[in-house]
Order: C-alpha cells, then structure tokens, then sequence
C-alpha cells in the first residue's frame, strides 16, 4: 500500500490528528485532515489554522535539529488539505485510508463512524485511534467491520515510532496486512495486540506512573530523584531491552524471589509474581541462563547476543552523555 496519489484521511484535527497527518504528509502521501465538528464558518477557519500552524512548527522544530531541510517544508504542507465539517463528504471520497481521531467519547465515535460509512469507498479501510474503547466495540458502528480495526498512536505521534494494531475478531487478514505495511511505509513501527483494556504501553506505563507516585507519598525519594532514576536507570535499560527479554537476561529466578520479598515487605498483592513466572521457575525456564524463557535461546550464540547487547548501552549511554570515562592517574583524595 505504498500509491502516495492516493488519499490519507484524517477525521479530527486536534492534536493526534494533527500528528497523524504530518507523518503521511511527510512521508508522501496527500491528506486530507477533517475537523468533525459543527462550527461557525469563523470557527471552524481558525480551528483548521491552528492546526496547520501546530504541524508548521513541528516541522520547523525538526529542521533546526538538522532532522529536514526548510526547504523542505513547503512540499510537505502543501501535501495537506484542510475541510470542515460541511466538506466530509469531499474529503473521504478519494480516500484510501481513513483515521479516526475524535475526542473518546462513545457517542462522537459512534456519530462519526456512521457518517464515514456512508461517503467513504467499500475498499477502503478504516481505522479508530482510541486509547479507551476496544476494537470490537467500535466495529459495531461501522459498515462491513471487516475493513475495520484499531491504531494506537503514542504521543507526539509524529516522532514516536510505536503503533499498536488491534483487530476485531472479524477484522480481515488483507486489512490488518495492509495496514501494517501502510505503518511501515512511512517509518513506523507497528505490534499486534489483542483487543485488551490498556493494549500494551498504557497498561505497563499505568502501573509503573502509579507505583512512582506511590513512592513520592511514601517519602521513599524526592520527586526529583525518583524521575533521576528513572531516567538514567529504568529508562536506559529498557530502550535497550524489551520487559520480557530483561527478565530472561536478568533471570526469571530473581523475579520471582524479588517479586515474593516486595509482595511480604511492603504487604501488597501487587507485587506477587503472576503464574507464568510461577511455572517458568517450576520448569527450570529462567531465561538465558537455562537456554529457556519467554524465549528460546537454544539456537542463540549467547555470547555474541550479550556483546551486541552491551554495545547498544555503550552507544545509547554515549550520545547521551553519560558513559564515565576513565582516569588517567592515581587518585590520592579520598
């Protein structure tokens, strides 16, 4: 799905639609970005320049860190078109792919899907950006829901590489194929995921916020060395490693140990291990070390996984500046 004559509809110009329709404007394809609601003609003029201000400065933002040229942010801009909401018939006719990206609330994505449904080409495939309803849910609302699924984009959508593909249980296999290959095109990186409260990043992340927060309660840390910690600790380690690869390359056995102290330590269930790790001990499947974990490592040169591993840090932990150095001398002062 790579006909960059085709058209990218994007319905809801606030800041996730903004963001989605810079990526495809920016990767060459026409967009068509729609702001839904019903609006005076004063309005809705200024809704539509904020929104192609915002992605304006996002562009100039990249060319001063080198990322474009400024030159060539007019070619991008001129990529994307502007409509009203009196105009969405207009805007969906010609298009390939249409975003959702209105406000989560049930009722305006139910309104909207039922106005999409009814202008928009039988071939084209649609999909929700909702971070709260699941995908079968919205798939009620659409005409043929096979064409239909979810995409979740994070935040700034335009630089952060994760979507998060969810497809109903009708969703077709050309849909969801398609989709990821569109997501692909344009730089992104796409995971499938079941139709699940949270999908994948909200859910981890909702914890960890939580348990941050507990701890700035707690007077465990300051707010300021808890989000230093973060940074330099748990951050670093898991842009390199993914949360499953770290438990198998730390040991699934220190989890569970580590899991059972805090759970009687601090006298909270949150921190019991769930059984998957449970049955990976009673297995002896404890990651690297036994050749077994959430991964197979059987066929793995562990050494040079290791070695390419650590490297990634040494380079993370370089261009950020944070790779010590060594001294040259004794050091007398103690």
């Amino acid at each position: 799905m790579r006909d960059t004559d085709q058209v990218i509809a994007v319905i809801g110009a606030g800041r996730m639609g903004n963001g989605i329709a810079q990526v495809f404007a920016y990767a060459g394809y026409r967009v068509h970005l729609v702001d839904v609601k019903d609006r005076s003609p004063e309005e809705g003029d200024r809704v539509l320049a904020d929104s192609s201000d915002q992605i304006e400065r996002n562009l100039q933002a990249l060319a001063t860190f080198g990322v474009l040229e400024h030159s060539e942010i007019p070619p991008i801009k001129q990529r994307i078109r502007y409509f009203c909401s009196s105009q969405f018939e207009e805007a969906l006719q010609s298009a390939l792919v249409v975003f959702e990206a209105v406000p989560e609330v049930l009722e305006a994505k139910e309104k909207v899907f039922g106005r999409i449904s009814e202008v928009v080409s039988p071939e084209a495939i649609l999909a929700s950006t909702t971070s709260t309803f699941l995908v079968g849910t919205l798939a009620g609302y659409v005409k043929r829901p096979e064409r239909f699924l979810n995409t979740h984009w994070l935040n700034p959508a335009y630089l952060i590489p994760l979507v998060e593909v969810s497809p109903s249980e009708v969703t077709s296999t050309d849909t969801l194929q398609g989709m990821m290959k569109l997501l692909e095109a344009v730089g992104k990186i796409p995971v499938q995921c079941a139709a699940s409260p949270g999908f994948i990043v909200p859910r981890i992340q909702a914890l960890a916020m939580n348990e941050a927060a507990r701890m700035a309660e707690e007077g465990v840390a300051s707010p300021e060395d808890i989000d230093k910690a973060c940074r330099v600790g748990f951050g670093l380690r898991f842009a390199i490693l993914g949360l499953l690869e770290f438990i198998d390359w730390g040991g699934g056995d220190i989890l569970y140990y580590a899991s059972h102290y805090l759970e009687d330590s601090l006298q909270s269930d949150r921190f019991a291990p769930p059984r998957v790790i449970s049955e990976n001990m009673e297995k002896g499947h404890i990651g690297i070390k036994s050749g077994q974990g959430f991964y197979d490592y059987s066929q793995t040169d562990i050494s040079a996984y290791q070695q390419e591993t650590i490297k990634k840090f040494v380079d993370l932990l370089s261009h950020l500046g944070l790779l010590a150095q060594p001294h040259k001398g004794i050091r007398n002062e103690v």
